[in-house]
């Protein structure tokens, strides 16, 4: 029986480029990481390496066979380039993309999905979180 697993993505940087964090929901579990000094796409990229490699390793090989894993981003360019519908025109995402192209093949039950703004708003605040803390720690 085939289970189905939400993850919620988000990746954001200040000023972009500037500091920049992602956010990640993997069903229940809950993850913030600041990531330096990237842009929003870039950002946007990483969140979504970031969830499918968390996935993977929190599932294991044997029960991803099992479950159709839903990846939620607000970043409509994002999502259109990784389903193919837009061309990827900046040198920096390419490699981005190509991880996350090979990291598919782990997943036999993948969907990329672009939700509104206001669906990923879990997904967000962890990506404020992560930058803030960053920041309040260089202030201290």
């Amino acid at each position: 029986m085939k289970t189905k697993l939400e993850i919620y993505a988000d990746g954001g940087a200040r000023n972009n480029p500037g500091p920049a964090g992602i956010g990640v929901v993997v069903g229940n579990k809950e993850y913030a990481e600041y990531i330096g000094e990237a842009t929003n796409n870039v950002a946007e990229y990483k969140a979504i390496i970031f969830a499918l490699k968390k996935a993977r390793h929190l599932l294991g090989k044997s029960k991803l066979k099992n479950t159709e894993i839903v990846v939620n981003s607000d970043s409509e360019l994002v999502v259109n380039q990784i389903n193919g519908k837009f061309k990827i025109l900046e040198k920096e995402l390419q490699p981005l993309f190509l991880e996350i192209w090979n990291l598919k093949f782990d997943f036999p039950y993948l969907k990329f999905n672009y939700i509104p703004r206001e669906k990923n708003a879990k997904a967000d605040y962890l990506v404020n979180q992560a930058i803030d803390k960053q920041q309040n720690t260089l202030n201290l």
